[in-house]
């Protein structure tokens, strides 16, 4: 039910989004949704939390990064901008949060921007940051670049291309790191790489999908 439910506010949106369309994708009746969700905004909520637990499940091997706090973030974005991709859940989750559908705190969002901000902090404890930069404002301007690129990708899959988002690291590490030539900016494997890509959707055998990582 939930995964049904993801599905159809990711396609249409929270506001014009019905339980009945809901109970017809997941195949069941609209009583059966009823005995689970009370209502539209229950249901909603439960999306966002199953978003929520995806990108803490996202973030925790990023976190024991060996490669210290600073690679960690590079390397999370990349999981979490392919994400949009893979995982109709995190993509739901994301369009609750953007269009403030259950209020002004997007769950999602808010455990990517915590997590940042945690370990950009343990990042200026490491000597990764540049004297005078602001843990706290990097934070932000990751938080602010991952979730304009989605939205971007929307009309555009190129906006999450492997190149794009190397690029954009290129430029925010010369600004914010202590020694940016040992930040690693692209994925350490072709799996990683894979999960960058972009889309709404997955690719199908009938209409294969180009993969804007390799353009």
């Amino acid at each position: 039910m939930l995964r049904a439910a993801a599905a159809v506010f990711a396609e249409e949106g929270y506001v014009p989004s019905s339980l009945a369309a809901i109970s017809k994708r997941a195949g069941v009746s609209n009583g059966a949704l009823h005995f689970h969700f009370e209502n539209k905004k229950a249901l909603a909520r439960a999306v966002e939390d199953q978003a929520a637990d995806a990108v803490r499940r996202l973030v925790q091997p990023a976190h024991g990064a060996e490669t210290g706090a600073l690679q960690a973030v590079v390397d999370a974005t990349y999981g979490l901008l392919g994400s949009f991709l893979d995982d109709i859940v995190v993509r739901a989750g994301f369009e609750l949060g953007s269009q403030h559908a259950l209020g002004p705190e997007a769950r999602m969002l808010h455990v990517w921007h915590e997590w940042v901000d945690q370990t950009l902090h343990r990042a200026k404890a490491e000597g990764q940051l540049a004297p005078g930069v602001s843990p706290g404002d990097a934070a932000k301007a990751v938080v602010a670049v991952t979730v304009g690129l989605r939205v971007l990708a929307v009309g555009d899959p190129r906006w999450l291309a492997e190149r794009r988002i190397a690029a954009f690291w290129e430029l925010l590490l010369a600004s914010i790191a202590a020694e940016p030539g040992r930040i690693r900016v692209r994925p350490r494997s072709r799996e990683q790489a894979h999960r960058g890509r972009s889309g709404a959707r997955r690719p199908t055998a009938a209409a294969p999908r180009q993969d804007p990582a390799r353009q």
